[in-house]
């Protein structure tokens, strides 16, 4: 946790003043037990109800004082720890979104989500628990120490016994209980990763109706984390009862050794109430120890989960990479032997891939399910480092390029379309943040999503709703390829974003984009022998491999596979025809 505490230097004052105003309090709080003792063995002794009335107003004036300074306290600390809390945010944040493919697939995004907030919000309360407390308890224990032993230095030999039996006590339980709130905040990954996959896959769990089986698997999941709680809630249960039997036990000696004291005239019996007081004011401060560890513990085992998100270092970066200039004579994209894998290891999800794209050009993708598709295009906007050779962009590897530079040349256009919630028009402003609404337009135009725009009220101010659900999702395709088209990109990658198109918007979308796009290399993923045959050149892939590479009508006649996946789709089509006529 410690690491952590570099997100308090814009806040060096409050840190600082938090504690001091604790510390300004607790000093308060040492002085009453004196004032009680004067009180008792002066104006009660001597019945004098004027020093009575004085000494309880200096107590007043104790209480007030001390008011004031613990909440001035409170808000220092307050403001120390939600800035620490929102600085740590915003940078862990800013180290995510470094991140490329490669290690958000390795952590999930539900585990960083979880560590974006829960742990966040952990290690905040730690702060503001240690801002507050962690001063302010062990200056209370020794200051009740010293003060007891002014009052009766042999009686305070029994305060120096229950002091480190109580630390020892604290420890213990710290000890314990750290791995376990660790278990429990993974625990708390897999819980937030079970309700996202519910959520997300709602439709597909109630159409075969596995409700009972996800609310079976949820509970499970529920009852391993209560299990959990409960078992490091008892654990940290132990602290209160331990504390005060020792405590007690102390005061118990205390009064047994401080009455035979006062028979003997060796002890005051104001001086005895204010050792019992000085007593109590330990067990307060190590209860509030014992708060302040349970606290620190939870933020402890978050901080290190923090710490592993920030010790991940991004495996590709464009640091030191200045802008290039492109060749205008190059191919737009260029592929060199290129193979890659997921791992690291020998499993290539792509081998030896050797091709170009010139510019204007249309290039076409196909294959089976999981032959590499969308791993190739995806390392043309280099989301992915290429494990053996080159792939260039205009000329130059985009290795070289800043990030900035390279996408702002793409427009990419995922499997997955994703919409976030704003209006028609921020959406469509992702590429292009100052397009007017005449660039706005033409995209839309040209992926066929113009019509319904149109038709909504609001136009382009139509809101959507997260992941746009309030659309149907070709209609939700066309706003994702609009906004690839937004700003005309050099590059245009459609990774099986038609799927959802009927073949009539399918057939006008790549006609669109044929006949308006001029100059723009686009590349068409698809499984539809018919949303490639017109492509200028196809790429065949089979099991990463490059099985084959031409036009529709060469690959008929030299390529297996590509003339297998057109007889399938022909077939098929054929025979859904048969079946309607008849």
């Amino acid at each position: 946790m410690i690491k952590l505490f570099r997100y308090l230097k814009n806040y060096k004052l409050q840190s600082v003043l938090g504690p001091l105003f604790k510390l300004t309090e607790a000093c308060f709080e040492l002085i009453v037990p004196l004032v009680m003792a004067k009180i008792i063995d002066v104006g009660i002794k001597n019945e004098d109800s004027g020093y009575v009335l004085k000494m309880g107003g200096v107590l007043v004036l104790l209480g007030v004082l001390g008011l004031a300074a613990s909440l001035t306290a409170q808000f220092f600390a307050a403001r120390a720890s939600l800035g620490f809390g929102t600085e740590l945010r915003r940078d862990l944040f800013r180290h995510i979104n470094t991140f490329s493919h490669k290690e958000i697939d390795e952590v999930g995004s539900s585990t960083l989500v979880t560590r974006m907030t829960v742990d966040i919000n952990q290690a905040q309360t730690g702060i503001n628990m240690l801002l507050r407390l962690f001063l302010r308890s062990p200056f209370i224990v020794i200051g009740a120490v010293i003060m007891a032993f002014t009052v009766s230095a042999r009686l305070t030999l029994i305060f120096l016994i229950a002091s480190p039996l109580l630390a020892a006590m604290i420890f213990l339980v710290m000890k314990l209980t750290v791995p376990l709130f660790k278990r429990i905040q993974q625990r708390l990954d897999k819980t937030t990763l079970m309700v996202g996959e519910n959520l997300s896959g709602v439709r597909v769990i109630r159409a075969f109706s596995r409700q009972k089986d996800e609310e079976l698997r949820f509970r499970d999941n529920a009852d391993e984390l209560l299990d959990m709680q409960i078992k490091a809630g008892r654990i940290s249960a132990l602290t209160n009862p331990c504390t005060y039997v020792i405590v007690y036990t102390a005061i118990i000696l205390i009064i047994w050794f401080g009455g035979v004291n006062i028979d003997a005239g060796g002890l005051t019996q104001g001086e005895l109430i204010a050792l019992i007081s000085y007593m109590n004011q330990i067990l307060l401060a190590l209860l509030a120890v014992a708060l302040l560890v349970t606290s620190l513990t939870r933020a402890q085992a978050s901080s290190q989960r923090i710490n592993e998100v920030f010790a991940m270092q991004p495996s590709m970066t464009d640091e030191g990479n200045t802008e290039v200039t492109p060749d205008p004579d190059a191919p737009a994209v260029a592929f060199e032997n290129v193979s890659f894998s997921y791992h690291d290891n020998d499993e290539y999800a792509l081998k030896d891939i050797t091709f170009t794209a010139a510019r204007g050009e249309t290039v076409g993708i196909i294959g089976g399910t999981g032959c590499g598709k969308s791993t190739l295009v995806s390392l043309i906007p280099r989301f992915y480092e290429c494990s053996r050779g080159t792939v260039r962009a205009a000329g130059v590897p985009v290795e070289k390029y800043p990030f900035e530079q390279l996408r702002g040349m793409i427009g990419f256009v995922p499997q997955k379309a994703e919409l976030f919630r704003g209006t028609v028009r921020e959406n469509l402003r992702f590429r292009k943040q100052d397009a007017d609404d005449a660039e706005l337009t033409e995209a839309l135009d040209i992926a066929q999503a113009l019509g319904f725009v149109k038709e909504k009220p609001e136009g382009l101010d139509y809101p959507l709703s997260g992941g746009g659900k309030n659309l149907s999702g070709g209609q939700r395709q066309r706003l994702t390829i609009a906004r690839a088209l937004v700003g005309r990109p050099e590059i245009l990658i459609l990774d099986d974003s038609a799927s959802a198109l009927d073949l009539a918007t399918d057939a006008a979308l790549r006609k669109a984009i044929a006949a308006k796009t001029d100059g723009m290399t686009v590349f068409i993923v698809s499984q539809r022998v018919s949303s490639i045959r017109y492509a200028d050149k196809i790429l065949v892939l089979d099991d990463g491999e490059l099985a084959g590479t031409g036009t529709h009508e060469q690959l008929l006649e030299c390529c297996g596979l590509y003339r297998e996946i057109c007889h399938s789709q022909q077939y098929s089509d054929k025979r859904g025809e048969g079946q309607r006529n008849g």
